[in-house]
């Protein structure tokens, strides 16, 4: 078998490294332009059309879960009509760390495949889990999804409660926690709290 593929390869090898016989290079390069431009438009359709709620709870485990939940909080349903969408929360904006996400997402398929939360029994055992996996995430990104439409900067202080206020310009104004410190759960129900430090 390892000689077999050994072969093949070396085959390919010189196949790539020998000069076309029948076409110019710039109709090569052009064509390799080309093929580029429909690869990358492709890709990122694809990446798109993975970045929507209809995608992202497509699947029941999502649909009859959290999202649920989140039909009852304020990030879905409030006076303004801004509403937070499962990518505005879980995917970051910036394409690089997007792609990094994306790779880290991957790991829900076998979640899919092997049914880990396919039903809210097994949800539910395993909550906590992944609570804790998607605040360790938010804590090292600096709570970058929530700061994509939360910015300290443009907090008025003035127009939220005393109490807010002086915690927000303590720990916020000093870089000192992240939105998840204190927001866990803004979103979705908590699991068991018992032994998680509060912020």
């Amino acid at each position: 078998m390892w000689p077999r593929i050994k072969s093949w390869a070396a085959m390919f090898w010189r196949t790539m490294r020998r000069p076309s016989v029948h076409y110019s290079l710039g109709f090569l390069t052009l064509g390799g332009f080309i093929a580029g431009v429909i690869f990358w438009g492709a890709f990122n359709t694809a990446l798109e059309a993975t970045n929507t709620e209809a995608f992202c709870t497509s699947c029941h485990e999502m649909h009859d879960n959290v999202f649920q939940e989140l039909k009852t909080t304020i990030h879905y349903t409030n006076r303004s009509g801004v509403r937070a969408t499962c990518p505005d929360c879980h995917v970051p904006h910036r394409w690089t760390d997007k792609i990094a996400r994306k790779m880290q997402a991957s790991q829900e398929v076998w979640g899919k495949i092997f049914g880990t939360i396919n039903t809210r029994e097994k949800f539910l055992d395993n909550r906590l889990e992944l609570a804790e996996r998607e605040w360790a995430r938010l804590k090292a990104n600096d709570s970058l999804e929530c700061r994509n439409c939360h910015n300290y900067a443009s907090m008025d202080l003035t127009r939220q409660s005393t109490r807010a206020a002086q915690i927000h310009q303590r720990w916020l104004g000093t870089g000192e926690k992240t939105c998840i410190d204190c927001h866990k759960g803004i979103a979705h129900h908590l699991p068991d709290m018992a032994g998680i430090p509060q912020g």
